[in-house]
């Protein structure tokens, strides 16, 4: 198999195309983000976020040390003092619902807090960075005990807050939004209440990158490796029609949603940027028989993916402070490597940065060539020349149908809108587009059909 990739390899350097690279020039900007990213802020967060005691989503509200309102009302002060100082145009404000439900027996309020990074060409374009707010304990109703929840999931909400102090020193194409979602742990109510709201904002949501557990570096099965993450996507998209399924039975795209797209992009800006670090690609939509708040988006139309570290230690999550048969059980401090969270908040940082600073995605990317010899993609953009104005060109893409990450490319100019790939059959391959910005920034690979399009 290995001899005969290498011998494809080489007759498509012979045509003219080239093996995919990634490496960034050394002066690229996103080294620099990566490198702003503080351990020390982070750790700071955490800790503040856990001195509330519990974060418990029925938790006191109008408390200013203890529960989830001073937790929130301190989220949201921290966002609008960080956006004092920031290059960026920054909105701070909270969304918020009344709701009820299995784990939410009366009638509850749950807040949202967000800061959104408004882009400068395109601010309908959206990307999302989201950190949960709550914690809970063994018994999710309970409300009132010590929860300190500093892996899950303070971790992820500094994390959040942290990429907000970096990015917003720099100005991006298409808005951020930096989320810190409430009633995660009762019933994924943050993610429905900020999906909705996105609904009624008109925001184009092309990824929803959720961090829920980014601390952790010590497993439950022995395992302590803080070189490794993890990034759930769902293959087939949740709101695909039945018209939509029977295209996809006959084309392919499986594992070409946005999503997963969004996955791959991950796992290269890791080995690109991120020293140390090498992402596991994990084609489900979450952990086995479990869930997160990217899932809420996903279940709107909106591609979205978990980041999270590899090796879960199952006595710190969901646990009450103990001591049993000298193991120690409960989420706190202790639990927590630092240096691994600010690592995993750097992917995070370099991920919004290539996503926003993109030119518009692909639209209506089409491919044609049964029965021929050579393979011809096509694709369009949404918008005008200003939304366009940072648009530098086009990458096409094309990988083996069974290899998980994209093998080769070729570069095309800002006004090509299709482009053949001469002597390259459309039936053993898989083939996308990406748009590239002046800076080097790219786009997603958008896949062929309504299986992989970010935006109709």
């Amino acid at each position: 198999m290995k001899k005969n990739i290498m011998r494809l390899a080489g007759m498509l350097f012979a045509a003219g195309f080239s093996a995919t690279s990634f490496a960034a020039p050394a002066d690229d900007a996103r080294h620099g983000m990566v490198a702003a990213v503080s351990k020390q802020r982070i750790e700071a967060d955490i800790t503040k976020l856990v001195g509330f005691g519990t974060r418990h989503t029925l938790s006191d509200t109008v408390s200013d040390t203890r529960g989830i309102g001073a937790a929130r009302r301190w989220i949201e002060a921290e966002f609008k003092n960080i956006a004092k100082g920031c290059a960026a145009d920054v909105e701070v404000y909270t969304v918020a619902d009344v709701v009820s439900g299995e784990r939410i027996p009366t009638t509850a309020e749950v807040v949202d807090v967000i800061a959104v990074q408004r882009g400068t060409l395109d601010p309908s374009r959206v990307v999302i960075m989201s950190g949960d707010i709550d914690s809970r304990i063994s018994d999710p109703m309970n409300a009132v005990g010590d929860s300190p929840g500093a892996n899950d999931n303070a971790s992820g909400m500094a994390g959040t807050i942290e990429a907000l102090r970096v990015l917003c020193q720099h100005t991006f194409a298409g808005t951020i939004v930096y989320a810190g979602l409430s009633g995660e742990e009762q019933g994924l109510y943050g993610g429905k209440i900020l999906a909705a709201h996105a609904v009624k904002q008109g925001w184009r949501i092309m990824g929803v990158l959720n961090n829920d557990m980014i601390g952790n570096i010590s497993g439950i099965n022995g395992v302590v490796n803080n070189t490794t993450a993890r990034v759930f996507s769902e293959g087939t998209r949740y709101v695909e029609s039945v018209d939509e399924a029977r295209q996809r039975r006959y084309q392919g795209g499986e594992v070409d949603s946005p999503s997963r797209n969004i996955a791959r992009l991950v796992d290269r800006l890791a080995d690109d940027f991120i020293p140390n670090l090498d992402v596991m690609m994990v084609y489900r939509l979450d952990r086995f028989g479990r869930g997160g708040h990217h899932r809420p988006f996903n279940e709107a139309g909106y591609p979205g993916v978990r980041i999270m570290e590899t090796n879960e230690n199952y006595n710190r999550q969901h646990q009450d402070v103990r001591t049993e048969n000298g193991i120690a059980y409960g989420d706190v401090l202790a639990g927590v490597d630092f240096a691994y969270a600010a690592k995993l908040t750097s992917l995070n940082v370099v991920t919004l940065a290539t996503m926003a600073g993109a030119p518009s995605f692909p639209v209506d990317v089409k491919l044609a060539g049964a029965v021929e010899p050579s393979a011809t993609i096509s694709w369009g953009l949404k918008g005008d020349e200003t939304t366009q104005a940072n648009l530098a060109g086009f990458r096409i893409y094309w990988r083996l149908t069974t290899d998980p990450q994209w093998q080769w490319s070729r570069l095309v100019g800002k006004d090509a809108r299709a482009f053949e790939l001469t002597n390259v059959v459309i039936d053993n391959y898989f083939f996308g587009v990406a748009a590239v910005s002046e800076d080097g920034y790219e786009s997603p690979v958008v896949f062929p059909g309504p299986m992989g399009a970010f935006e109709k």
